[in-house]
C-alpha cells in the first residue's frame, strides 16, 4: 500500500481491531475518530512491539512514508524520545523516556477510568499528548488537566492541542506533586509507571473518585492499578485489571548499584554454594519479577549471558550488602547457587515462588493495592490479606 492509502485506511483498520480486541468501546469511538494518532506523533519514531519494550530502528515520515503510516496506525507503542531529549539523531539512545502508548493499553486505561459527563480529569504524563486529546475531545478541554515534567515535550503537545482544535490546561512541573490549583478531581490517571503512589493523587481527589496508574515494584513486572477514593477522602483502593510496561515517572526512577560495587571482588567471593530446583527460566515472566518485586523489598537482578542459551542471573539488595548468583542451562532439574551477605537472596526468592505456587499461582487480577497517608501495601484477593514482605534471614 502507499502512504496515501495507508493514511486513508489505516484509522479503520486500528479501530476495527482495537474494537474486536474490547479495548475500544463504542463510548470512545468518537473521540478516536476524531483525534486521529498521526496529529500526535512526531516525525522521526521507533517503534516498540505489541509485547516486550524492544525499540525497533528510527523511522523518519521524510525518508520513509510508508513505514511511518503502517507504524503509526498499527497497534504497538512508539518511542519519540531517548534520554529525556539529551540523545539526538537516528540511532537509539541508552534509555527511552517518552512515547505515544500502544493504543490497545490507551483505550484499555481509559475504559478503567470511567469517565462520566462532567467529571475533571488530572493526567500525569502528557508526553505527545494523544491520550490528553482524547480525554478533552470527551469532556471538554475545561475537564483536562495534563502534567508533563519535560518543558519540550509539553510544548509540542500544546501545539498539536491548538492544530486539533482543544485546549486542555497544559502544565509543566513534577506529577508526583499532582495539580492542587484546580483540585479536587474525578478521575486521576498517570501515563508513566510508579513503584510508590504519590499520596497527593488521592489527596486531590474527591471522595469516589477514580485513579487509574501503571505500578510496579523496582525489580520489575507492572501492571494497571485501579483505585477508588474512600467516602472520607484518606485511602484509596483497588485491584489490578491488566498488565503494563510503561516508563518510570522521572520523580522515581532508580538507580541500582554496579555489580562491583555489591561483589566487592571476584566471583565467588567467598559466597556460600549450594544447588536448587528453583530453575531462573521459571522466575522470569511478567507476574514473577511483580510478585518478587513486592515481597522482597530492595531486590534487583540483572543478567549475564552464556552460549547456547545458558545464562547466569545475578540477584543484588540495593543496600550492596547481599548477592546471589544462580546458573541456568537447558535441560538441568538442579541449579548451581552462590550466596553471600547477611541475607540469603536465592533463599528468599524460593519462598516467594513457594507462596506463589501455593496460592494458585495468582496473575495481576488477584492482586490489588490499598494507598493510606501511612504508605501503601499490596494485597492478594481483598484488601485485608496482605501479600508476605520477606525481609531475609540472617547467614
Amino acid at each position: 500500500m502507499s502512504a496515501r492509502e495507508i493514511e486513508e485506511a489505516g484509522p479503520r483498520r486500528l479501530a476495527s481491531a482495537l474494537m474486536a480486541s474490547g479495548a475500544l468501546t463504542p463510548d470512545w469511538l468518537p473521540a478516536f475518530e476524531a483525534v486521529r494518532r498521526d496529529r500526535f506523533v512526531p516525525e522521526r519514531l521507533w517503534p516498540g512491539r505489541a509485547s516486550g519494550t524492544v525499540q525497533g530502528d528510527c523511522i523518519e515520515r521524510s525518508a520513509d512514508p510508508v513505514a511511518w503510516w503502517d507504524k503509526v496506525y498499527s497497534d504497538i507503542p512508539l518511542t519519540t524520545q531517548w534520554d529525556d531529549g539529551a540523545h539526538a539523531g537516528t540511532g537509539k539512545g541508552s534509555s527511552p523516556t517518552s512515547s505515544n502508548s500502544m493504543p490497545r493499553m490507551v483505550f484499555s486505561m481509559l475504559g478503567a477510568l470511567s469517565v462520566e459527563p462532567g467529571n475533571k480529569v488530572l493526567e500525569i504524563g502528557t508526553g505527545t499528548g494523544w491520550n490528553a486529546a482524547l480525554l478533552a475531545h470527551r469532556l471538554g478541554s475545561g475537564n483536562v488537566v495534563t502534567v508533563e515534567v519535560d518543558r519540550a515535550n509539553a510544548d509540542e503537545a500544546r501545539r498539536r492541542f491548538e492544530v486539533a482544535g482543544l485546549s486542555p490546561l497544559s502544565v509543566v512541573g513534577d506529577g508526583a506533586q499532582g495539580y492542587e490549583p484546580c483540585a479536587p478531581f474525578d478521575r486521576v490517571i498517570a501515563t508513566c509507571s510508579i513503584a510508590e503512589l504519590p499520596y497527593a493523587w488521592v489527596k486531590q481527589s474527591r471522595p469516589g473518585g477514580v485513579i487509574v496508574a501503571p505500578w510496579g515494584p523496582a525489580y520489575g513486572g507492572q501492571g494497571i492499578v485501579r483505585l477508588s477514593v474512600a467516602r472520607d477522602g484518606m485511602t484509596a483502593s483497588g485491584p489490578f485489571v491488566m498488565s503494563s510496561a510503561f516508563m518510570r515517572l522521572r520523580d522515581q526512577r532508580g538507580t541500582f548499584p554496579s555489580r562491583d560495587a555489591c561483589l566487592g571482588t571476584e566471583w565467588p567471593a567467598g559466597g556460600c554454594r549450594r544447588v536448587s530446583g528453583l530453575s531462573p527460566d521459571d522466575m522470569g515472566d511478567w507476574i514473577h519479577m511483580f510478585t518478587i518485586g513486592v515481597c522482597v523489598p530492595g531486590l534487583f537482578c540483572r543478567v549475564e549471558k552464556r552460549e547456547g542459551g545458558a545464562y547466569r542471573l545475578w540477584l543484588f539488595d540495593r543496600a550492596t550488602t547481599s548477592w546471589a548468583t544462580a546458573d541456568y542451562e537447558k535441560g538441568r532439574a538442579e541449579y548451581a547457587v552462590v550466596e553471600s551477605g547477611p541475607r540469603r537472596l536465592w533463599a528468599d526468592v524460593e519462598q516467594v515462588m513457594g507462596w506463589w505456587h501455593g496460592n494458585g499461582r495468582p496473575g495481576f487480577g488477584r492482586y490489588g493495592l490499598t494507598v493510606t497517608p501511612g504508605g501503601q501495601s499490596v494485597w492478594l484477593d481483598a484488601p485485608g490479606n496482605a501479600v508476605p514482605v520477606v525481609r531475609g534471614d540472617a547467614a
